[in-house]
């Protein structure tokens, strides 16, 4: 119950939605309500981890909702604070990608779950976030089996900019666990179950079944998660591991080019030595003779590298 306001009707709450208050503009919601100050201080400055703590009078919920920007294949998060208490919600917004328009919508379309209270509220927007984590996590996957095509195409793989992307992808995917992990520790309290399975206040034992379905969900979210983090773990470390090899067979062919190369240089070398008792030196045919050689040494060495894999 607000301390300094009017008492809302036994069947009603008061919900207010915040974006991006300032100190001043939300010192009016902190009397009113009677938040803590704690709670107060990590509304306004965000960055925060998904997280529960209870507090005399309120719950204080921290949510990431993720947006997948398709055009350039980035995730992005943002914040949103959950001010619960007997008949009041206060909701603060940071960033973008924040379902609460659409949990709007559906509460008013669901009655009967809008009358279970702010709680009702508060399991529908966890809801709607965790929702938005599954189409964002096959979104990934999706950008995942491109870019492992590209990885093991013949010539994709050859790009100086593929482990740039490699790696991109990799920091998307942290991003996404950043906010898809911490998650199933507050979650796990509201549905009741886990280690931290003990009763939070202005919870009511009915809408815990609700919230454990919610907490089904984040598991899914995040065995997808964990598994789009070692693959593309592994797709690091194949490309790696194609460019040792090919440029191990780059050095094979420089290695056998060279040797080609050598044959003929060392000939001519000795036969270039200022001596003047050499042998086949004045021979009319040392010449054409020499040069036979050398070229029937350049066919034998390249059909022995040919063969070998080398050229």
């Amino acid at each position: 119950m607000p301390p300094g306001g009017p008492r809302p009707p036994a069947d009603a709450f008061v919900w207010m939605g915040l974006h991006e208050p300032t100190e001043e503009e939300f010192a009016h919601v902190r009397e009113e309500f009677g938040l803590h100050p704690l709670a107060v201080e990590d509304a306004l400055k965000a960055h925060q981890r998904p997280k529960l703590e209870v507090y005399d009078d309120s719950l204080f919920v921290v949510l990431k909702p993720v947006v997948y920007e398709p055009e350039g294949d980035t995730v992005s998060s943002g914040e949103v604070m959950v001010f619960l208490g007997d008949s009041f919600l206060v909701t603060v917004r940071h960033g973008e990608g924040a379902p609460l328009g659409e949990v709007r919508r559906r509460l008013e379309t669901e009655p009967a779950l809008l009358r279970k209270g702010p709680t009702a509220v508060l399991y529908a927007i966890a809801d709607a976030v965790v929702d938005h984590y599954l189409e964002v996590a096959t979104e990934l996957q999706t950008d995942l089996e491109e870019l492992e095509a590209e990885v093991f195409s013949p010539e994709g793989g050859r790009s100086r900019h593929t482990a740039m992307r490699i790696y991109t992808f990799k920091r998307q995917i942290l991003e996404f666990r950043r906010a898809t992990v911490p998650l199933s520790v507050p979650l796990g309290r509201l549905a009741g179950t886990g280690p931290f399975a003990v009763a939070v206040p202005f919870v009511k034992e009915s809408a815990q079944p609700f919230f454990r379905d919610v907490n089904d969900h984040l598991l899914r979210v995040n065995e997808s998660v964990e598994g789009l983090d070692r693959l593309v773990s592994d797709i690091l470390s194949a490309h790696l591991a194609q460019m040792s090899v090919r440029q191990n067979d780059d050095m094979r062919k420089i290695s056998a080019w060279a040797a080609m190369a050598a044959v003929p240089t060392m000939i001519a070398g000795i036969y270039g030595m200022n001596f003047d008792h050499m042998p086949e030196l004045h021979w009319v045919w040392s010449y054409p003779a020499v040069i036979g050689l050398m070229v029937a040494l350049e066919v034998a060495l390249y059909r022995t590298f040919k063969r070998r894999g080398w050229l």
